[in-house]
Formats: structure tokens, C-alpha cells, sequence
């Protein structure tokens, strides 16, 4: 079972302006899969806000995975993958490169996203578009792949 806990990053969710239907969804894919949602949480659209959840979940010892949603996309106040990447210890860009490649098909602008991946301590972090179909399509390139992520993450290195 994977502990993984939901960052939602949005200004219109977290002001009350805007229902937040995508992290809900993460949650359902969660738990239909087996795994355990280890917390969620809403944050505005701030880069020390966001930077600072992210720590708290990946240093508090309690999550293994980390799925943001929203504020990968070319706006300015998009800045999810800023705040990803001062926390992280590396990259897993392959990650990111399939969840682009994955929502391309549907939606040309998947290539828009600027989402991140990457790893702090044992905990990986990966951010996933804010709508409801990118977060579909992500969700589907990630399942086949999360358990075994977690297990090299946790020293489990066999193939």
C-alpha cells in the first residue's frame, strides 16, 4: 500500500470561488487502487506556501508519495513546479516527460505543463495538471508505476 497524500494548489479553490474537483478525484483513484491517502490539503497559488506543505508531508515521515494538482501552466501566478523543485533532493524527469506525452492525444496543450518530478528523502513528488482530464491521464501513466517507485525508494532495488 502506497501512502500518498494531495496538494491541491489554487487561488479560486482556496478563496472559496472555485469547487476543487480534482483532488477529490486523486483521493478516488487512491482508494480504488489500494493505496492510502495520507493527507490533503488546498494552498493558494504561492510558492512558499506550496514549498512549505511540500516539506512537511515529504520531511514528516508519514507519505511516500506526493501528488500536486494545479498551477503547472504558463500563467504567472502558475508556479507549482518552482516550488517543486526548490525542495527537491532530484529530478525524476521521465515522470514528468510521460504524463506530457500521455495527455497529448486528448489535448494538445498538455505540452503546455510544466509539471515537475522528483524525489526529497524517500518521498517522490509529482505534480499533475489542474484539470480534470490531465489528471485523469496522469493518474493512468502512474498507477502501473507507483508501487514499484516506492519500493527502490525504500531500498527495495530488484528488478
Amino acid at each position: 500500500m502506497v501512502r500518498i497524500a494531495i496538494l491541491t494548489v489554487s487561488d479560486g479553490v482556496t478563496a472559496g470561488t472555485r469547487v476543487d474537483t480534482t483532488g477529490p478525484a486523486i483521493a478516488e483513484w487512491a482508494a480504488e487502487a489500494g493505496h492510502a491517502v495520507a493527507g490533503t490539503a488546498v494552498v493558494p497559488d504561492e510558492t512558499t506556501r506550496i514549498a512549505a506543505q511540500l516539506l512537511a508531508w515529504a520531511d514528516g515521515g508519514g507519505t511516500d508519495v506526493i501528488l500536486t494538482t494545479g498551477g503547472t501552466g504558463l500563467a504567472a501566478r502558475d508556479v507549482t513546479p518552482e516550488a517543486t523543485c526548490a525542495v527537491l533532493d532530484r529530478e525524476a524527469p521521465g515522470i514528468a516527460e510521460a504524463l506530457r506525452r500521455a495527455g497529448l492525444p486528448h489535448v494538445p496543450t498538455a505540452i503546455i505543463s510544466r509539471g515537475v518530478a522528483g524525489i526529497r528523502g524517500a518521498t517522490l513528488i509529482i505534480n499533475l495538471p489542474g484539470s480534470p482530464g490531465g489528471v485523469r491521464d496522469g493518474l493512468a501513466v502512474l498507477a502501473p508505476i507507483l508501487a514499484h517507485a516506492v519500493r527502490h525508494l525504500q531500498g527495495d532495488t530488484e528488478h
